[in-house]
């Protein structure tokens, strides 16, 4: 199993966490670590309502992974999720082939719907609509990364010839991994993507976030049986990632918190998750240099250990 950890760059501490100095030492802490990937999350417009409820703001995901790109050469960039209805699907295409490129193809564009009603409103796109712009978002852009011109129009844009490049550099285009727990997110990650990245939600979370819930390893696991069969369905061939976090997050550096997470990724791998995302706890940014070293040496050999589970796709 591979891994993605958070980049504490939605936190808001210039002098702990959001400057150039401190991304460049966290990432490349993660990088020592071993560790396969990070993440940055996207909001470009948080409600004031939903900040003080236990929200958080976010960095550019683009700008930030550009960043952590430069100051790395293995670790894979992993935006979780970028919410591909608030913008023109040219612009995102665009931003995501720049930092393929320029990162030698570690792009892994994890994309979701989003939920936040407020943020939709300030940036002038229609809430109602945003399922069906994520799938033409998803169609777009990989039009746009394609070896022709593109001719397509939809909600908000007309292309009658336009051959966007650069192309990036992974073929035919970075993985995209499509986030939520509903059945049409499953069939998106299924007809559209390279691989699907759900989240454990219980009833709360559940209604804040607009999606089902998925509160045990059982309710997973039916989920993705129901995937299985959508891939089937399809005609599905080429490899399919799952990644999801932990149920318990990571609260304290300690052994029994290592093996409790070592055991729990290796009962989600037989369900055939492939890939899951994580945190470290970060009061400060020293505390997290060195919990992420620890980390290193704790838990990620032994999840890189974990064989995988049976693969969700025939060939």
């Amino acid at each position: 199993m591979r891994m993605s950890i958070r980049m504490p760059m939605d936190v808001d501490d210039r002098v702990e966490f959001q400057n150039g100095a401190a991304v460049r030492a966290m990432a490349q802490a993660i990088e020592a670590a071993g560790i396969d990937a990070c993440f940055i999350t996207e909001h470009p417009a948080p409600t004031t309502v939903w900040r003080q409820s236990g929200g958080h703001d976010a960095l550019d995901p683009f700008a930030g992974l550009a960043f952590v790109a430069c100051a790395t050469t293995r670790l894979k960039l992993h935006t979780n999720l970028v919410v591909l209805p608030y913008r023109n699907p040219f612009l995102t295409a665009k931003s995501a082939a720049t930092l393929d490129v320029l990162s030698d193809g570690r792009l892994i564009m994890g994309a979701g719907v989003g939920y936040l009603q407020g943020e939709y409103e300030a940036l002038g796109v229609d809430f109602a609509a945003r399922g069906a712009l994520m799938d033409e978002a998803i169609e777009t852009m990989k039009a746009a990364w394609g070896e022709t011109e593109v001719v397509r129009e939809g909600r908000g844009f007309n292309a009658r010839g336009n051959l966007p490049r650069p192309r990036p550099v992974q073929t035919p285009h970075p993985p995209i991994w499509a986030g939520g727990n509903s059945e049409r997110a499953m069939r998106r990650a299924a007809e559209l993507c390279d691989g699907w990245s759900p989240m454990f939600a219980g009833e709360a979370m559940s209604k804040r976030a607009g999606t089902d819930q998925i509160t045990s390893h059982e309710d997973l696991r039916a989920k993705i049986e129901t995937l299985r069969g959508r891939l089937a369905s399809v005609g599905r061939s080429r490899p399919f990632d799952i990644c999801i976090g932990p149920q318990n997050q990571l609260q304290a550096c300690t052994r029994d918190a290592a093996e409790r997470m070592v055991d729990e990724l290796g009962q989600l791998a037989k369900l055939g998750v492939t890939w899951t995302f994580c945190g470290v706890p970060a009061p400060n940014r020293a505390a997290f240099l060195e919990n992420v070293q620890w980390f290193g040496e704790e838990v990620v050999p032994k999840v890189h250990a974990i064989p995988p589970g049976p693969s969700l796709v025939e060939g």
